[in-house]
């Protein structure tokens, strides 16, 4: 059963942001300028270290945003 909870628990994937650039086919520049210029929806931050952090989801959600349906 303790196995069980702990899969439930699992902590979520981050991606950086040149892993999602990566991922989006763009420039790390070109992801923070979209998000500077509020095209894309505000990056979570990691909170030791203040970089952005981008889950499986934010990766479908800037797709979608971008027109791309991978």
């Amino acid at each position: 059963n303790m196995l069980l909870n702990s899969e439930v628990y699992m902590k979520e994937k981050y991606y950086s942001v040149i892993q999602t650039a990566q991922l989006l086919v763009i420039s790390k520049q070109t992801l923070i300028r979209y998000e500077n210029k509020k095209l894309f929806p505000t990056a979570r931050r990691n909170a030791l270290n203040g970089w952005r952090e981008y889950t499986e989801e934010d990766v479908k959600k800037l797709r979608s945003i971008m027109g791309r349906t991978r």
